[in-house]
C-alpha cells in the first residue's frame, strides 16, 4: 500500500483533474495502491465517457490489485468515484472481518467435535458419589459379561411368496446370451 502523494504529486493531480475544454482526457482520481484512474472522451460513443485505470509503475501487471469500488466505477455501475475516507474504511472493514473470521475459526478449533474418533476426544470422567455405597462399581475382568444376540433385522422376518415372478424371471435369464445381430437390407424405393 502506497503512502499518500507528496506535495508536488498532488499538485499535478490537482492539475489533471481540471476539466478544460482542450484536454482529452482528465484524471478523476487514485487509490491507496497508487493506481490512477482517467476518464476521456469516447469517440463511438459521445454520450458516454470511457473510463481507464493507469497502474503504478513499481507494480507488475500480475500483482495489481484493483478494490471493488473503483471496479464498479470503471464499469459505470458507479457514477461517483470512491473518496481517499471511503477506500481507507473499506480497508478497515476487511481487516476487521479477517480479525473475526480468525476468531471464529479459534472458537470452532476449540470445541471438540462430533466427528472426531473416540481415542482423539477428551476423556469423559465417571460420576462421583457422595455415599460409598451407592457408588458405580469398578468392572472387574473376572465379571460375567452377558452378551445379548443381536436383534434380527424386519428384513429377515419378511417371506417372500412360494411363486415369486422374480424367482422365474432370474432363472430364465441366467442361461440367456445374446445373439449376432445381422442387419436386414436396406429398403430402396422403387
Amino acid at each position: 500500500m502506497a503512502g499518500a502523494p507528496g506535495p508536488v504529486r498532488r499538485a499535478w493531480y490537482q492539475w489533471k483533474m481540471q476539466r478544460f475544454p482542450w484536454r482529452k482526457k482528465w484524471l478523476v482520481g487514485f487509490d491507496l495502491q497508487g493506481n490512477t484512474f482517467w476518464e476521456f472522451k469516447d469517440a463511438l460513443h459521445s454520450l458516454r465517457n470511457r473510463r481507464i485505470a493507469k497502474y503504478s509503475r513499481s507494480t507488475h501487471y500480475g500483482d495489481v490489485q484493483i478494490s471493488p469500488s473503483w471496479m464498479q466505477w470503471l464499469r459505470h455501475t458507479r457514477f461517483d468515484p470512491p473518496t481517499i475516507a471511503e477506500q481507507q474504511q473499506d480497508v478497515a472493514r476487511q481487516e476487521r472481518i479477517k480479525l473475526l473470521a480468525a476468531q471464529a475459526d479459534a472458537k470452532w478449533a476449540a470445541k471438540p467435535s462430533a466427528l472426531d474418533a473416540p481415542d482423539k476426544q477428551q476423556p469423559v470422567l465417571p460420576l462421583q458419589s457422595q455415599h460409598p455405597a451407592t457408588a458405580p462399581s469398578p468392572l472387574n475382568d473376572k465379571q460375567d459379561i452377558r452378551h445379548t444376540p443381536a436383534p434380527r433385522s424386519k428384513k429377515s422376518k419378511v417371506k417372500e411368496p412360494a411363486d415369486s415372478p422374480w424367482k422365474q424371471q432370474a432363472a430364465q435369464s441366467h442361461d440367456w446370451q445374446p445373439q449376432g445381430w445381422t442387419p436386414a437390407p436396406a429398403k430402396r424405393p422403387s
